[in-house]
């Protein structure tokens, strides 16, 4: 006689209903909304406080036990409510060990700007790896997997034992510069990391490539020497994934319109803007700066900076991830190149 456990006894049937659950954190509060308005959600109640020393606190006020809770958390600062950089990571931090406490069956850590992630490696001796640093501390608090988008390096995504979904924003831009209609275009890499990205980026709309000579003497400081291609009585477009203190990019824009470049034009995923961004775009000559949400812009900003929702693609991928879907269709596969 078979002793063998049957397949219909061998398991206890459970019917077990998914719940998405989406929170949002102090650093890019009205992304968060955008992203469940379109999932056709509510944000998740949760209160969210600096104490007077600092310190950083956060509670949900609604069970979370058995969903699957996405927080949406770039770690960047926010001058409206209050937070900076490191606050906003603290922030994502706790979120999730407060969402692993109170059983939630996944925790998503969606953070389209990935902090800290030009600190990828070593450039000196007895530096930290910053970026694989924040890495082991997501995880460490109990982060199922991460969304981002457009890191500074690809690699980053080796210093996670967990899964990465790697979003990019190369096909919002190039569709919008496609879309202008511009003729004679140049695409101008930076520098020589940048060079791939702007390859593609150049194939996706029909352009020439050209590279800039850039070398950092210091930290936040870059010397332009010149321009490797032709961009002379050209539309130049000079692709980056962030644009922060802006001083490169004017630096470049300048040395781009030295080589006769008709118009010159900037796009990036990511806009930091720190210490006297807006300043420096403001006198940097470029016609338009294109850039994407993933860090929150404040309204006083320069007149040439156009900014592209990303929304749209945050919320597919999200919803992919929750029913188990393949999130790199969303780019045909081809969000891992560059």
């Amino acid at each position: 006689m078979d002793t063998r456990t049957s397949p219909s006894r061998a398991s206890l049937p459970i019917d077990y209903n998914k719940r998405l659950m989406l929170f949002s954190g102090r650093a890019n509060p009205q992304l968060a909304v955008d992203i469940a308005d379109k999932l056709g959600v509510e944000l998740g109640p949760v209160t969210l406080k600096t104490f007077s020393n600092g310190e950083v606190y956060c509670r949900y006020e609604e069970s979370v036990r058995g969903a699957d809770v996405f927080i949406v958390q770039s770690t960047c600062g926010n001058a409206e409510t209050g937070v900076t950089a490191n606050d906003s990571l603290m922030e994502l931090l706790f979120m999730i060990d407060a969402a692993v406490g109170a059983s939630a069956h996944r925790v998503i850590a969606v953070t389209p700007w990935f902090g800290y992630s030009r600190q990828d490696k070593k450039s000196a001796p007895r530096e930290p790896i910053s970026a694989r640093l924040v890495a082991r501390m997501l995880e460490a608090a109990g982060a199922d997997r991460v969304l981002t988008m457009d890191l500074h390096a690809g690699q980053i995504q080796g210093f996670f034992q967990k899964p990465v979904d790697h979003m990019t924003a190369l096909f919002m831009l190039t569709q919008y510069f496609g879309d202008l209609g511009l003729s004679d275009l140049v695409v101008v890499a930076p520098d020589a990391g940048r060079v791939k990205l702007n390859k593609k980026f150049a194939s996706k709309i029909g352009a020439e490539l050209a590279i800039l000579d850039k070398e950092r003497p210091a930290q936040q400081v870059a010397e332009i020497g010149y321009v490797i291609g032709d961009v002379k009585d050209k539309t130049a477009v000079i692709v980056d994934d962030m644009i922060d203190t802006a001083g490169t990019l004017k630096e470049a824009a300048k040395t781009v319109a030295g080589e006769g470049a008709a118009r010159v034009y900037a796009a990036a995923t990511h806009a930091v803007f720190s210490g006297e961004a807006f300043e420096t775009l403001r006198t940097s000559g470029l016609e338009e700066i294109v850039v994407t949400d993933t860090i929150p812009i404040p309204p006083n900003r320069p007149a040439n900076i156009r900014v592209l929702p990303c929304a749209d693609l945050l919320t597919d991928s999200i919803r992919r991830i929750f029913v188990d879907d393949s999130v790199s269709e969303v780019f045909g596969g081809e969000n891992q190149l560059f």
